[in-house]
């Protein structure tokens, strides 16, 4: 305990909790303070003025991380057929339709994303109560409901993250690992932060992107200057 009082204390030197740091500068002391012997995950929070409860005021989507996001996605897939096929040819860890929907009902979660064939949406809407409360919920508008499920897989696997705006519009997201070299960090922050200001939904008033922070698992969070995204 007393080395991660150290540890904690030695991190925090370097920081100034009320500076608002330019992206580049708040990348390279969340990566440098990034000092655990895992690989550390790079996390961004932005504070937006949105307030979700409202559909217009809604922010949700998916944005392709270039650099990838260092994270072993799984992902389970509702097809049969060539479809199924094609799925796992495609790298799905699961591949099913009632019988994966059974699976899951009996409390087998352990997805980071859920594709369906269009097809399989009368299997699929038996889950929601279960897929919903944790955004897993198949969506068309999120493309993971999709006939091209090779490619929605491919997509998954590759780098690609969803984001929504919780109750207090705060949309957060994995936007790396500490062993990310900078250069590969800022493109996915660039990326990210650029997929948000895009989704601006009709509802949003004034000041669109109020706070943006940065922080690694264990290390401390950075403020970033959001004056540079003109939003």
């Amino acid at each position: 305990m007393t080395t991660m009082t150290k540890k904690r204390k030695a991190q925090i030197e370097n920081i100034d909790s009320d500076k608002l740091y330019a992206a580049d500068e708040a990348l390279k002391l969340v990566k440098e303070n990034a000092s655990s012997k895992f690989d550390e995950t790079i996390e961004i929070a932005m504070n937006l003025a949105v307030d979700p409860r409202h559909a217009d005021q809604m922010v949700r989507g998916v944005v392709s991380l270039p650099s990838g996001t260092g994270k072993d996605v799984r992902v389970a897939v509702f097809a049969k057929d060539a479809k199924a096929d094609e799925a796992k040819e495609a790298g799905a860890d699961v591949v099913g339709a009632e019988d994966l929907m059974e699976k899951m009902q009996e409390g087998d979660l352990n997805y980071d994303r859920v594709i369906a064939t269009p097809d399989m949406m009368g299997v699929v809407g038996r889950l929601g109560k279960v897929l919903g409360p944790k955004g897993l919920m198949p969506n068309p508008k999120l493309g993971t409901v999709t006939p091209d499920v090779a490619k929605a897989v491919k997509d998954a696997k590759g780098g690609q993250v969803e984001f929504r705006a919780e109750k207090a519009g705060i949309v957060h997201s994995i936007i790396g690992k500490a062993s990310f070299s900078e250069a590969d960090l800022k493109k996915n922050y660039d990326a990210f932060v650029g997929a948000i200001v895009k989704a601006r939904p009709s509802g949003a008033k004034g000041k669109y992107v109020k706070k943006v922070a940065l922080s690694s698992t264990m290390g401390p969070g950075l403020k970033v200057d959001i004056s540079e995204l003109g939003a």
